[in-house]
């Protein structure tokens, strides 16, 4: 499989940090999204004509939204897949659109009403937030139950960094927590903004 990707991207990283989980290779092929805007080029638009990143390459099959590329990674990996996991793809797409947009603004001056982006992001915080306390009130961790799906790693790289769109997590105990959690999953990979468990590393 091959994944044009931009390191930067978080759309691109939620494709990379499943597969690095699930141990399957992936080939990847850098794209100069900015400043190159290499997504635009004919060759590029003739894979997607939306002109967008991720793409996926699967033999003969191309996918190019987030999640439908996360449904194709764990197609044989039910371990990863709930009943409620649709809902929070849906809101993966929100938290793109608001925490997304603000960091898309404020690293590389994409152009945005930045004020709507970061109260958007905020409500959409609240919300996770809200959703994760409930969950640790009964014993639970992840977004759907005790192990994670793909709905935590598609809603996780947009949370994790809303500090670079300019949206603090101070305020937000269980989301900490959660993205702990995620950091600490065995075959956790890093992008710049999000790093590993350092901390839990001990010298021998």
């Amino acid at each position: 499989m091959i994944l044009y990707d931009y390191v930067l991207s978080a759309s691109c990283y939620k494709v990379r940090l499943m597969a690095a989980l699930l141990g399957t290779p992936l080939t990847l092929r850098a794209v100069n999204f900015h400043p190159g805007r290499e997504h635009k080029s004919p060759e590029m638009l003739a894979l997607n004509p939306k002109g967008t990143l991720p793409i996926l390459q699967d033999r003969d099959t191309v996918l190019t939204d987030s999640a439908d590329i996360l449904r194709r990674l764990t197609a044989d990996h039910p371990e990863w897949q709930n009943t409620d996991d649709d809902r929070w793809l849906a809101f993966a797409s929100d938290l793109n659109d608001s925490l997304g947009l603000a960091r898309l603004h404020d690293v590389i001056g994409y152009e945005a009403d930045i004020d709507k982006a970061r109260a958007a992001g905020v409500s959409a915080l609240r919300k996770l937030e809200a959703h994760l306390t409930e969950q640790r009130f009964d014993g639970l961790i992840f977004l759907t139950g005790s192990n994670p799906t793909i709905a935590d790693i598609a809603c996780f790289p947009n949370t994790a960094l809303a500090p670079d769109g300019g949206v603090t997590l101070d305020p937000y105990p269980s989301i900490r927590l959660w993205m702990r959690a995620i950091r600490s999953l065995p075959g956790f990979i890093e992008m710049p903004g999000i790093h590993r468990l350092h901390e839990l590393a001990h010298p021998a």
